[in-house]
């Protein structure tokens, strides 16, 4: 199984929002796919399922690992594509600093590798410490949604700068890296701040695929439903079907095959 942390420096750049399509994504291409909500604030939860804050969730097991993770895997109409919502005790996640929770983020990993699941897409808290730190370190790979603003772009290097450091703690952390969001292309100052994100890094973390800010994202959220299942919804589901094969590209074989 690969796992996929989807994190940002900071909240409200397009990260749950990416984290749902591109499951949904890659679920629809076949690979058994498990969402993994470990955003406190239940962002995926809450827009998958009007019941996420009732299910047992993520941090419910980090607090106790004795919960069967059969009660945590919530199936949808997709065969190939499931969560876990954050759970009922998310306050939980303030609960030891970086490093508190990491056994048990890798145990909670190995048993949902356990059940077959070919990918975990997991949806992070904003900043790079506590829960956040201790699934990067426990992942395969890291990916990051980054809102195309110029204030948002000067943060990318300390932020790469953090995922450096974790990769001292797991050398095998593939940085994908960053993915443009919210990017509107008539307006020039979308424009200059991905021009000038490009400039910034090297060519091979920037994800060549954007995210446009689209009213569509908001529908999809208020009925509870990846945006390419909307009836309108081909070229949004068009632009995750993008990153998807961008990202699978970018991991090394066999992960690259996904089984």
């Amino acid at each position: 199984m690969i796992n996929i942390a989807v994190s940002s420096q900071k909240g409200g750049v397009g990260k749950t929002t990416v984290a749902i399509n591109l499951a949904h994504a890659f679920a629809r291409a076949g690979v058994r796919t498990l969402l993994v909500d470990a955003d406190p604030q239940g962002s995926v939860g809450l827009s998958l399922t009007r019941q996420s804050r009732l299910l047992t969730g993520f941090y419910d097991y980090l607090q106790d690992p004795g919960i069967a993770l059969d009660r945590l895997i919530v199936p949808t109409r997709l065969e190939t594509f499931s969560l876990v919502a954050s759970g009922q005790a998310s306050d939980y996640e303030a609960a030891g600093g970086m490093g508190a929770h990491l056994a048990r983020v890798r145990t909670f990993l190995r048993g949902v590798e356990a059940r077959g699941f070919d990918l975990c897409l997991i949806d992070t808290a904003a900043g790079l410490f506590g829960v956040t730190g201790d699934v990067i370190t426990s992942s395969d790979a890291v990916m990051i949604p980054q809102q195309a603003e110029p204030l948002g772009i000067r943060s990318v290097p300390k932020l790469l700068e953090g995922l450096s450091r974790l990769r001292i703690m797991n050398p095998r952390l593939t940085v994908l890296g960053v993915c443009l969001t919210m990017v509107q292309h008539e307006l020039a100052e979308s424009a200059e701040a991905a021009a000038a994100l490009r400039q910034l890094l090297p060519p091979e973390m920037v994800f060549r695929t954007q995210i446009p800010r689209d009213g569509l994202f908001v529908r999809a959220s208020a009925r509870g439903l990846p945006v390419g299942v909307l009836e309108d919804g081909a070229g949004a589901q068009a632009v995750f079907d993008a990153l998807r094969l961008e990202i699978e590209a970018k991991l090394e074989p066999p992960r690259g095959a996904f089984g």
